[in-house]
């Protein structure tokens, strides 16, 4: 079974053509859907990646969600192989639910509305899934997610592209244009920050005040073109530029724009991979970025800020039977030039930056059984009118494991063979959050009382 999911992750087209580009920009998000509605069926054009494929998740998923070699290659060529016999509905669901969420301390006034300190149950997210094969060379991936924890539906993640291989002499060159609504979401490693582990995680937890900007800042708030090349099998490059989706477009697809930092122009990005295939094992190393000049806060009147953001990052799978193994690292990079922000009151510093470390190692038994342990940290400059800590420094860092329990992966129940379910237990241990170890709100919080305790059942039809 094949699918790609991430829970919804949450700047504008600015002058006197921004009616036209809303309605504009609207057509174009809606368009595929309509035309998945128009495409009969019967022509086998649109089951999702599993029934379409006839595959067994196995095939292109080291676990669900993570992918192999074969499943990064189904990706880049476009969604577009086929091989099943599947004829009914073009669409597919992932339910989070139920959820559980323990941190060592409480968190006062609730963990969110609606819920209280500690030990919270959820129903976390429902995704509805649509895409696949629309032509020999134009296929997709579609999501829309309806948050239980927050009570709103949106678009989610979105990637729809064109593939086409190319022969000549002995070499083959895979080329395509993608469009798609996040940085990275269209990325086939899962050291990026899109399709980073964890795969699922806690709305209800208490998350890190500093992140550097390509990681999930601009999600689904941006509509991006790449234009991208996987030359024998073996070298990738990918280069395009994102700008933001106006403030009606976002409300009318869900997304709230209050407070965003919108791209100023284009925001240059870019990809550059190298993975070499030898029997069971594949070793990628690579590098990418992002490059954004924003209006702070959607303030325009002292000029702009400027992100850049540089990653490198490594991948090595061994895909053995029974045993697997994944180790995954990336390091981002950020200079943030915040002159503007100085200048609106925004950020004690004219310049910060940031590093940002997530590094995990996974260990799958017989496809059924996954195991990880990973690191996270994040640092750089103190600026407390910036972050907004108690402390002003940005730097935290944690310890997460997990287990992990996939009982479909070869293959669902004979009444319904493309069933997948993740049933997951997670511990995350803080050492640091937002600049201390102890006392880091100035209300005598440490940083282990954020420690959290993660259940949950992910579920996919």
């Amino acid at each position: 079974m094949i699918y790609w999911l991430a829970p919804v992750r949450r700047t504008r087209l600015i002058g006197c053509g921004e009616p036209l580009r809303t309605v504009a920009a609207i057509a174009a998000g809606l368009a595929p859907l309509v035309v998945i509605g128009l495409i009969p069926t019967s022509a086998g054009a649109l089951p999702l990646y599993a029934r379409q494929t006839g595959q067994p998740c196995a095939t292109c998923h080291t676990t669900f969600w993570e992918l192999t070699p074969f499943g990064r290659r189904f990706k880049l060529g476009g969604y577009i192989l086929d091989g099943g016999d599947w004829t009914g509905p073009p669409f597919a669901v992932t339910l989070q639910s139920p959820t559980y969420t323990h941190t060592e301390a409480g968190q006062p006034g609730g963990a969110a509305p609606h819920f209280g300190p500690n030990n919270n149950f959820a129903f976390q997210q429902v995704s509805l899934f649509t895409g696949g094969r629309f032509t020999d060379n134009l296929g997709a991936f579609i999501q829309g997610t309806y948050d239980g924890v927050f009570r709103s539906f949106a678009w989610d993640n979105t990637d729809i592209r064109f593939a086409k291989p190319i022969k000549f002499d002995d070499h083959t060159l895979l080329w395509g244009v993608d469009t798609n609504n996040s940085p990275t979401v269209q990325d086939v490693w899962n050291t990026t920050p899109v399709w980073s582990f964890p795969f699922i995680s806690s709305e209800l937890a208490p998350t890190p005040t500093a992140k550097t900007f390509i990681d999930l800042v601009y999600a689904q708030q941006v509509v991006g073109l790449t234009g991208y090349a996987f030359l024998d099998d073996l070298f990738y490059l990918e280069f395009g530029g994102y700008r933001p989706l106006s403030n009606d477009t976002q409300k009318a697809l869900g997304i709230n724009p209050t407070g965003q930092s919108p791209i100023n122009g284009v925001a240059p990005y870019w990809r550059v991979a190298v993975e070499p295939n030898f029997g069971n094992h594949s070793w990628e190393v690579g590098t990418f970025g992002l490059v954004s000049k924003v209006f702070p806060n959607g303030q325009s009147g002292a000029g702009t800020d400027s992100f850049t953001d540089i990653g490198i990052d490594t991948q090595y799978q061994y895909l053995g039977d029974p045993h697997t193994v994944t180790a995954r690292v990336a390091w981002i990079h950020e200079n943030h030039n915040t002159s503007a922000s100085q200048t609106l009151g925004l950020a004690d510093n004219s310049n910060n930056q940031l590093r940002f470390l997530n590094a995990t190692l996974s260990y799958i038994y017989d496809k059924t059984w996954s195991f990880t342990g990973g690191r996270m940290s994040i640092g750089g400059t103190p600026d407390a009118t910036l972050y907004g800590t108690f402390t002003g420094s940005p730097n935290s860092a944690n310890w997460i494991s997990e287990i992990a329990y996939l009982p479909f992966m070869r293959g669902g129940p004979s009444f319904w063979p493309w069933l997948n379910a993740r049933i997951g237990l997670q511990y995350i241990r803080w050492d640091k959050f937002d600049g201390a170890s102890t006392n880091f709100n100035g209300a005598g919080r440490n940083a282990h009382a954020n420690n959290t305790i993660f259940g949950y059942v992910w579920i996919a039809f």
